[in-house]
């Protein structure tokens, strides 16, 4: 899949129409993404995001949810502090 738009840094929308939200732990590593960038989404087990989308180029991950879904409560900051 490639990238149609990133305008929001922290919601990303693939060339499927798909929409997905990426944790704020995460948005260091879009930063280098391109609309040519190639990624592939994979379901997660983790509590704090349901997939993730990795870069097949480098083998990065970011995790992400729905762009109409909210982060758990408390997940964000646990995982930002190490919790």
């Amino acid at each position: 899949m490639k990238i149609r738009t990133h305008a929001e840094s922290h919601v990303v929308e693939l060339d499927d129409g798909s929409q997905w939200k990426i944790f704020p732990g995460d948005l260091a590593t879009t930063l280098s993404w391109k609309p040519e960038t190639d990624l592939r989404l994979e379901r997660s087990a983790e509590r704090t995001s349901s997939h993730v989308l990795v870069n097949t180029a480098d083998q990065s991950r970011v995790r992400v949810i729905p762009a109409d879904e909210t982060w758990p409560d408390g997940e964000v900051k646990n995982a930002l502090r190490g919790g």
